[in-house]
């Protein structure tokens, strides 16, 4: 992988977006007086805020699927130096949690890739990691699904040990959990639940990058333009 490459990832910019959950729109009219999507206002999300650093689009969709499916683990590092670009300096944490995998699904890839990610950050703001959560149950893969069967699949999939890394550990306590990708939220919902029901204070996300669906809106527009053009 170039340097070019690694540096080719541009921020994710929107003039609209959720205060909350940070996800962008193509304009205001999805939010409230307070700037909160209608997810938020519902108190669907488990988390209480969220942070990316760019589009899971392009070079950085190629670079996350390099490390997490090429199993090029070295890729860790840049990615981490965009997960410290994305979190805002002012906010403070107690712990840094990763993302758990299911053990059979680890063994086969050979890494979480949500843990090495978690041990960049930690690195970077010095700040202790731990592994309090585990995956109770080996679910499917969310590509394909759709919202409602993602929120599904995911439910009461994740508990924290009450073992030496979760329990008391967890109670009080300010959590940043660590994914590589957010594309619903269903399963940083899931997890930060399970770590509020142990206790946590407040539990935040942090992903290299997320699903934009305004490019989903762009493209379906631009296709419908085509093919006014051709009739």
């Amino acid at each position: 992988m170039c340097r070019h490459c690694l540096h080719a990832p541009e921020p994710l910019r929107a003039e609209f977006f959720c205060i909350s959950c940070r996800t962008p729109f193509q304009n205001g009219f999805p939010l409230d007086s307070h700037g909160r999507c209608s997810l938020c206002r519902r108190g669907v999300r488990g988390f209480d805020a969220a942070w990316c650093y760019g589009a899971y689009e392009g070079v950085l969709r190629e670079l996350v699927h390099l490390y997490k499916y090429g199993r090029i683990q070295t890729l860790a590092r840049p990615l981490g130096v965009l997960l410290t670009a994305a979190l805002p300096g002012d906010e403070q944490f107690d712990l840094i949690v990763p993302v758990p995998l299911h053990w059979r699904r680890q063994w086969q890839r050979g890494f979480n890739q949500s843990e090495l990610l978690a041990r960049e950050i930690a690195r970077a703001r010095g700040v202790s990691m731990e592994r309090p959560l585990k995956r109770t149950r080996a679910t499917q893969t969310q590509a394909g699904l759709s919202n409602t069967e993602r929120r599904r699949n995911v439910v009461a999939a994740f508990v924290v040990r009450w073992g030496s890394y979760g329990g008391r550990r967890i109670q009080g306590k300010r959590v940043l959990l660590i994914d590589d990708v957010m594309t619903t939220g269903s399963t940083a919902s899931s997890c930060a639940s399970a770590l509020k029901r142990a206790g946590a204070a407040r539990v935040a996300l942090l992903t290299v990058a997320r699903v934009d669906r305004r490019l989903d809106v762009t493209r379906a527009a631009a296709a419908v333009s085509r093919v006014g053009e051709d009739s």
